[in-house]
């Protein structure tokens, strides 16, 4: 059995540490002997206002313990602040190994409702923020040939979520960010995953149940088995995920990955076999896609594309395919 998992030598860079889920990362990498950079704007749950009392705590924790810790305190949701976090943790620390982008807060409406204020604000955080302090972070682990990404994704994204549709639009597009900085980084030793957790925390008391209105979510809503997840649907129980894949022995990467009630997952992306048009340069009809929509949705075979040239190759394959099913039996 290998040994225990450490961060002993490595800095790690969390945001939206002051709390929740970032805290429990932040105590348990320092625990383990890593150095972390605290940063937490100190603002509620929906956002507002800010304070220095959240990350102070935290580091204050880490500190009497016998770890290392420093606090931030600048926003992720403009590039200056994304700097300024990353400069912190090279001023204290002299480098950064690990980012965990963890701020963000909710600000829930019906999809119709959304203003560009609910949805500036969640894209400037969610997304945005994670870019502004992975840029800067990514630079040096470059020049050092080795860093570790988990970027904040949601299942609200993933599977969908009534009400949220600008939480999930930025929580989507971090999908996309962690997919591109996977593939770039697999040159220089840095790797990077989605983290889906799921925990009660201040967030949770941002939403309310006007999203019941919607018949079949509601219907999910109620039906759904929480039998298992009883008492487990606290920070810490994403925490051993998170911290695995920010962790050297973690060399998985281009994930997804979800953390639910104590059960942890992969999360894939896949196409099916789908349906291949006939052979030639004729694009085929639209009456031609109906016909065939069944075979289109038909997940008996899947693949699993890496990047976007992956998917050129299933082309091949199912082409092959059609074409030997076409040559008459001998």
């Amino acid at each position: 059995m290998a040994g225990d998992i450490r961060f002993d030598g490595r800095v790690a860079v969390i945001t939206g540490a002051g709390n929740g889920l970032g805290r429990d990362y932040a105590l348990e990498i320092a625990r383990r002997g890593g150095a972390v950079l605290v940063n937490d704007l100190g603002g509620s749950g929906a956002g507002l206002g800010a304070s220095h009392n959240a990350a102070d705590a935290v580091v204050d924790e880490i500190r009497a313990a016998g770890g290392k810790a420093a606090a931030s305190y600048d926003s992720v949701a403009t590039r200056a602040g994304g700097e300024a976090i990353v400069a912190a943790a090279v001023e204290a620390f002299g480098k950064v190994d690990i980012v965990i982008s963890n701020a963000g807060f909710l600000r829930n409406a019906r999809f119709e409702d959304i203003d560009d204020a609910r949805l500036d604000a969640l894209i400037d955080v969610h997304l945005k923020g994670a870019f502004y302090v992975a840029q800067p972070a990514y630079r040096i682990m470059r020049r050092n040939g080795y860093g570790r990404f988990v970027f904040t994704g949601s299942a609200s994204a993933m599977f969908g979520h009534a009400w949220q549709a600008n939480y999930a639009a930025a929580k989507g597009g971090l999908m996309g960010l962690s997919h591109i900085v996977a593939i770039e980084g697999s040159a220089y030793g840095i790797t990077s995953n989605l983290l889906m957790p799921t925990a009660q925390s201040r967030l949770m008391a941002e939403m309310d149940d006007g999203f019941m209105e919607i018949p079949d979510f509601a219907r999910s809503v109620q039906e759904a088995d929480y039998s298992a997840v009883q008492d487990r649907l606290l920070p810490a129980f994403n925490t051993p995920l998170a911290l695995y894949l920010a962790s050297e022995r973690c060399q998985a990467t281009h994930g997804i990955f979800s953390a639910n009630g104590g059960r942890y997952a992969q999360v894939l992306i896949q196409a099916t076999q789908g349906w291949i048009s006939p052979a030639g340069s004729d694009a085929p009809s639209v009456e031609d896609v109906a016909e065939q929509f069944d075979r289109i949705c038909d997940a008996t075979t899947l693949h699993r594309p890496m990047t976007v040239y992956d998917e050129f190759n299933a082309v091949a394959a199912a082409a092959r395919e059609r074409d030997a099913a076409a040559i008459p039996a001998a």
